[in-house]
């Protein structure tokens, strides 16, 4: 089936991205001393960088991917909104992005040094419920035009009325695909298929003795929810796909991991894009593997093209 995946169908795959954005800032220094007043690296900062984060970089992998990628989400109205909305103009997302004077965009700033991160500073605080509201109804007016829809939360509370957007895009016949968080799951019920990794299901879950203990709990979870489907990111492991006929696991690749930030969003707008293009998810499953592969080789919140996830 992946050999029809040409890149003009995936051209015409449509993913609307819904979730909480940012900004990560990198600044990159030399550390050549030991500060004075405590005993911490000094950071000489030769280089900055700034760089999509969370949802945005989700809907960034999307289109690198060469579909189509809409993004919801919700902003302040200060220079770290100002400087994710130019920098999302160049990638070829389509924002639909609120606005709220009360908000403090989040910004994660990483501070590295001899090509490590030495500190991470975020700043934020959570949207007015007001502007969550208007959100759910460009929600309504867009998902009918999406082949899929991805939720991704990362707890900022971007994701205030997901309960509602879900129902709204089952009943419209939409695969609903959620990166989730926290320990109430209960919000993303009757959704396609959740994507946890390991600590983030254990949290959910308990800790599992062995592979059958996961294998039961990981069914029982998904027929609690209503879930077509849930996929574990396993990192070192792979993924292991859990539905109506049992489980699928795919291995990780064998590659040097440099860097495991944003990954679980490449797995994840891989696996929408190719559901979107109109593959099933245990199709779908090894081509995101594969992308989850290639990323954690790349620095920081990064992106896998169609000619790269294809190449073998």
């Amino acid at each position: 089936m992946t050999l029809l995946l040409t890149p003009e169908k995936i051209a015409c795959a449509r993913v609307l991205v819904v979730g909480d954005t940012m900004l990560d800032r990198y600044w990159y220094g030399a550390v050549d001393r030991i500060s004075p007043e405590a005993p911490v690296p000094v950071v000489r900062v030769t280089r900055t960088e700034e760089r999509i984060g969370a949802a945005a970089n989700v809907a960034y992998n999307i289109v690198t991917l060469g579909a189509q990628a809409s993004l919801l989400s919700v902003v302040g109205e200060d220079e770290a909104s100002h400087q994710l909305e130019a920098l999302v103009a160049q990638t070829g997302i389509t924002p639909y992005l609120g606005r709220d004077a009360q908000l403090k965009t989040t910004v994660k700033l990483r501070v590295i040094g001899r090509q490590q991160q030495l500190l991470r500073l975020d700043f934020e605080n959570t949207p007015e419920n007001e502007v969550l509201a208007s959100q759910s109804l460009t929600f309504e007016k867009l998902h009918p035009e999406h082949d899929a829809v991805l939720f991704s939360d990362y707890g900022k509370g971007g994701l205030a009325h997901i309960v509602a957007m879900i129902a709204q895009a089952r009943a419209s016949s939409k695969v609903v695909l959620v990166d989730p968080k926290g320990a109430d799951y209960a919000r993303y019920k009757n959704a396609s298929v959740l994507t946890p990794n390991r600590a983030e299901l254990e949290h959910v879950i308990g800790p599992w003795r062995d592979e059958a203990d996961l294998r039961a709990k990981a069914h029982n979870l998904r027929t609690s929810l209503k879930l077509d489907a849930l996929l574990l990111t396993r990192s070192e492991e792979g993924m292991t796909l859990f539905d109506a006929e049992g489980e699928l696991h795919v291995p990780a690749l064998a590659r040097e991991v440099f860097d495991v930030t944003g990954a679980g969003d490449t797995v994840i707008a891989t696996l929408a894009t190719m559901v979107a293009a109109g593959i099933s998810l245990r199709e779908a499953v090894p081509i995101a593997n594969r992308a989850g592969g290639i990323v954690v080789g790349k620095f920081g919140t990064a992106t896998v093209s169609y000619r790269e996830l294809f190449a073998a």
